[in-house]
């Protein structure tokens, strides 16, 4: 049942697709929570097909764009000025220059933009001159984001030091846990024991880094399976043809529910360039497989809290990286005993802090943003092609 007498009782979101990746399926997790609470919700989506499609949930009202590019996702701004709903959520970092569009577009009427922090904002792997061009777009959220996300203490600290934004407009807030899918079928697993890799195909992932240490592990009878879909695949399956490694490495693809593989895996191993609050982590502790991660956000080390439950290794040492995945990979090595996934309650916590903006906002309390000069009125797009689960526009 809805409740319209909240003030924050229509939010609205927005991905550019549904083919896989933490950032979405977290946002659908918390959309489900949203709906569950009695919000409206309100999906923009550049393209709707792909494997989360299946995790959006029913009462979710779906917007697909048909076109996934930061250019067709401009058009959210178009969407929210029709649709004018209380607050605006935005998933991640690499969607607030949406967000910064919506606000620079709809001006004084641009309900409050709640942003998460999805990934690491100290970014060590661009270098110049990426990485001051980073830090001044970061400074300039403050103009546009009224309210900053963050999913650990330590990713809030490093969000005011790289945004310039007040203590005040930052807030903790875990994902929602993943759960188990129901009916989804059993990922795979390859015989005997294995290391598992979960996660997309894509080069922030640095999968081929697993792979090269994975080739010079001392235990030559355990495999290797990564978990997930991208556009690296082609440079992946060539590397391990290169390194002779075809009959010990697999790549299965994208699968709805990896929690089989997890459980039964020897070790799991997250070796990206950066990451934000990485969930497979948390997935792995909960179900007690000791987990190798390279140091790819500051979150890193708060979920890997203790040496019992895994190894933190720099990103640039690839010995260290092996000697971690030997040590977790002997025969014989204890398990870490369980650690619960926090975040039971994140779907509440947003909407509480939700209901606060749009209040604050309604008394008067001024907004985020930059002093713009007046823009013409974009044509609202109001003819739809109806279908059973979305509409097109």
């Amino acid at each position: 049942m809805l409740s319209p007498r909240a003030p924050s009782a229509h939010v609205l979101t927005y991905a550019q697709t549904l083919k896989g990746g933490g950032v979405e399926d977290a946002l659908l997790r918390l959309t489900a929570g949203w709906i569950a609470l009695g919000r409206r919700v309100t999906l923009v989506i550049g393209e709707a097909a792909g494997p989360l499609a299946a995790k959006v949930p029913l009462g979710v009202d779906v917007i697909e764009l048909g076109d996934a590019s930061y250019l067709g996702m401009a058009r959210v701004a178009e969407i929210a000025a029709w649709l004018a709903p209380d607050l605006i959520f935005c998933p991640g970092n690499h969607y607030t220059a949406v967000a910064a569009w919506i606000r620079l577009r709809l001006g004084s009427a641009c309900p409050p933009i709640v942003a998460k922090v999805s990934n690491a904002l100290d970014r060590r792997d661009q270098g110049w001159p990426l990485t001051p061009a980073y830090r001044v777009w970061l400074g300039w959220h403050r103009h546009f984001v009224d309210h900053l996300v963050a999913m650990t203490p330590a990713m809030k600290s490093e969000a005011i030091r790289t945004t310039g934004l007040p203590a005040t407009k930052l807030s903790v807030i875990p994902n929602p846990p993943v759960r188990r899918v129901a009916d989804a079928p059993r990922s795979p697993v390859p015989d005997g024991r294995f290391l598992l890799g979960v996660g997309r195909l894509a080069p922030q992932k640095r999968w081929d880094r697993l792979i090269a240490s994975f080739a010079r592990l001392a235990d030559r009878d355990i495999s290797l399976m990564i978990l997930g879909e991208g556009e690296a695949r082609g440079a992946l399956e060539a590397q391990v043809a290169a390194l002779g490694l075809r009959e010990r490495v697999t790549l299965p693809g994208h699968v709805t529910d990896p929690s089989f593989a997890i459980e039964h895996a020897e070790a799991l191993a997250l070796v990206s360039d950066f990451e934000g609050v990485p969930g497979v982590l948390r997935e792995a502790l909960a179900a007690g497989t000791p987990v190798v991660a390279t140091d790819s956000s500051v979150a890193v080390r708060e979920i890997i809290a203790s040496p019992a439950l895994g190894t933190v290794v720099d990103a640039n040492d690839p010995a260290a990286l092996v000697a971690a995945l030997d040590h977790w990979l002997a025969p014989g090595q204890p398990r870490p005993a369980p650690v619960p996934q926090p975040g039971a309650d994140s779907a509440a916590a947003y909407l509480e802090l939700f209901d606060d903006l749009v209040l604050a906002r309604r008394a008067g309390v001024p907004a985020a943003n930059v002093a713009v000069p007046a823009l013409p009125a974009l044509p609202i797009c109001a003819s739809f092609l109806r279908g059973p689960v979305r509409e097109r526009v």
